[in-house]
This record gives C-alpha cells, structure tokens and sequence, in this order.
C-alpha cells in the first residue's frame, strides 16, 4: 500500500468505528463467522463462489490495543478493495448504513478543480439555510420561518448535520445527517407502524421541497403551489436556493441523496435533481407565490421613517410624484414597503425624510415583483406633520 492511500485510510478510520462498520457489514452480503466480544469479529463477503474463496475480513474492536489503529486501516482497504471503492467511497457507504448524505454539486467551469472562497463560504451558508429551512418546515408544517423556531430545530442542527468529505466531480458539498439509534425513532400510533427519527424526516421534507421547486420551475410559473408545508416548500427554501444558484459562472445546481441503508428507502429523492440556467431563473417567481400564498393582500397602515424617495415619472398629472420606500415594521417584521405618492402627500414624504420623522401611510400591502408594495386607495395621515411643521402645506424648507 502506497503512503499516499495509507494516510487516506489513516483519515477514513479516525472519522469511523468499529461499532460502525459492523453495522455496514451486517446491512450487506457480509456473514458474522466469529465474534469475540470486545476483540475482534471475522466477517465473510456472501457470493456465488466456492465458500472456501470467499473473502473475509478482520475487525478489530479492542480500541486500547496497541496495535488497534493499523489492524483497523488494514480492514478498510480491504472491504476497499473487495468493493471496488476508493477511501472517501467506503467513508460513505459506512456513514450512510445509520446516516442519510445529501450531496450539493456545483457544476461550473473550474481551471484548477478550486471555486473562489467567497463562493465557498456562501455555499456553506446556503446549504446551513436549506437545513434549517426544511427541518422548521418537518417540525411545524405551518411555521413562518420567522422568528422563535421549534427546539427540535435547533437540536437537529447542532447534534445531527454534518459537512463530509469534497467528491470529486465539478464541486460537491458532502452532507452528512446522522440517524442516531433506532431507539431514538419517535413513538407511533400504530405499534405495527414503523418510526422514523426527525433527522430522516427532515432529509425527506428536503428532498420533497427540491422535487417539487423542479416541478414549479419546470412549470414556469404557470402552476400555483399546492400546500406548500406538506410539499416540503418554504420562502426559506427559495431564498436558500437563490444564494446558492447566484454566481453568473454556475452552469447548474445538482441535488442527491443517499439514503441510509439501514432505514427504510424513502420514496423520494431517488434521481438527481437537477436545475440548469432556465429553471434557476424561476426561483425568484416561485418564492413570490410562496410570499403572495402567506401573506395575502391587506389593508395595512404604516408608521416609520422615509427611506428614499425614487422621482416617479408615469404619473399623468404635473403634481411631482415619487416611489417613495418607507421603513416600518409589520406583524412583528421589520419590511421596507414601496408606496407612490403624488402632490402633498409626495411633499409631506419629503419633510419626513429630511427631518427623520416617522410618517404614516394606509394602503393595500402585497408582495410583487420581488419587493413589498402599498397599492389601491392610498391614504397618507399627516397630522403628526402638520402639527411639527404648524403648516396645513409641507414644509420643505431645510433644517
């Protein structure tokens, strides 16, 4: 064995145990010949060959013997070479016999097989964002990914998610999601069901999400969502998509799982999913119905400061007119609302702003072409401005 694929196996059994690859073992055409507890098991690989030619394979489990590390590397590049699989492939088949991966694959031009570390670092937040997208999406199918998020969230994200091993191919982010036991399944109603752990059920709400964005994509955006919570679907979900598909030198953004070979195979998230230039371009579309689907259109009054003031050329009338961005909060969260105003109102607009006064406006709030708007009959109150300036006209003049 070359020092080249020693080291690798060296990296591959410090991130395993022995515990573990039993557990792979037992889950393959592997046989348990002989165990002696707590020092070591033989296994023999099932095939169609003479039974005195099949291999086997020595697993140390006296992790305090000296010689323990060696004994164990010399294990994995056997089941290596009996697979056919290099050291990061037996890594993952081994994880994923009591872990489900999901893999992220970049597909773009690379001169020397690296993305910029800008790229990476966005990646790894997106790909931090689609998990606890699709994990608050499991726990509550009804929450607004705002806010106080339930605990099982935020124990799925630090005991459960894991970033793996880089594959080789364009570049592929390697998620890992541990099962845990199968004593930790949460109880059925039916004793003859059988459970699923939340972190199993929250790599299926992923892969459902990423199916169903396709399908919407596929569509263009002539395809309303259909219950977006038990379709796996969120704004958060979107948004995570949006960041990852960002960079203009990205040719596609390639989505698999590989399902843990102890669990039951899902019946989602079978094929790649795949999402070239003409469907990343839908993302923002399909986000906006989520947005429109959540937060329907209403008659809202807001209280806050003028932000910026954009002239507002179409309007038929002399009066200046303006697109002016307003800062208030809303149920709790803090948007920047596009409203168009017209003669006094455009005037009362601009001594808010001038003055960093709050100003307050009603009108019908809706989300559309990717920014929150006030539309329909627009009423502006001035009175907290009338009463500032002891004008009954806006005062422009400067401070």
């Amino acid at each position: 064995m070359s020092r080249t694929a020693f080291d690798t196996y060296r990296e591959v059994a410090s991130a395993l145990t022995p515990a573990a690859v039993s557990q792979f073992l037992a889950s393959r055409d592997w046989e348990l010949e002989q165990r002696q507890s707590r020092v070591r098991e033989v296994w023999r690989y099932r095939s169609d060959g003479p039974l005195l030619a099949a291999p086997r394979v020595m697993i140390p489990l006296a992790t305090d013997f000296a010689d323990f590390t060696p004994r164990f590397i010399d294990a994995l590049e056997s089941l290596g070479h009996i697979h056919d699989w290099d050291a990061g492939q037996l890594l993952e088949h081994v994880l994923a016999t009591r872990a489900d991966l999901f893999f992220v694959r970049l597909d773009q031009h690379m001169t020397d097989g690296t993305i910029p570390f800008r790229q990476a670092e966005r990646t790894l937040q997106g790909i931090h964002k689609i998990m606890k997208a699709s994990a608050t999406t499991t726990a509550d199918p009804n929450h607004s990914h705002k806010g106080r998020r339930p605990q099982a969230v935020g124990e799925f994200l630090e005991g459960a998610v894991r970033l793996g091993h880089t594959k080789p191919g364009s570049f592929v982010f390697t998620v890992v999601t541990r099962l845990g036991d199968a004593a930790d399944s949460q109880p059925a109603n039916d004793p003859e069901e059988p459970t699923t752990t939340f972190p199993r059920r929250v790599m299926e709400t992923l892969a459902r999400g990423l199916e169903a964005t396709r399908l919407l994509a596929q569509a263009g955006g002539n395809q309303s969502p259909i219950s977006p919570g038990s379709s796996g679907l969120s704004v958060s979900l979107l948004e995570s998509l949006e960041d990852l598909s960002a960079p203009e030198h990205l040719n596609s953004l390639d989505f698999s799982f590989e399902w843990a070979a102890a669990e039951r195979r899902p019946d989602v998230g079978l094929a790649t999913i795949v999402f070239n230039r003409d469907l990343i371009v839908e993302f923002p579309h399909i986000r906006e119905q989520l947005i429109r689907r959540d937060e329907p259109v209403r008659r809202e009054t807001l209280v806050g400061l003028v932000k910026s003031l954009a002239r507002d050329d179409s309007t038929p009338s002399g009066d200046e007119a303006a697109i002016v961005t307003v800062a208030a909060e809303v149920n709790g969260r803090a948007l920047r609302v596009q409203v168009p105003l017209a003669g006094d109102d455009h005037g009362w607009a601009i001594m808010s702003y001038r003055r960093q006064l709050p100003f307050t406006v009603t009108g019908d709030l809706s989300y559309e072409r990717r920014a929150w708007r006030l539309t329909g009959d627009i009423v502006v109150d001035s009175r907290f401005l009338r009463h500032i300036s002891g004008s009954s006209t806006p005062d422009l003049g400067e401070d």
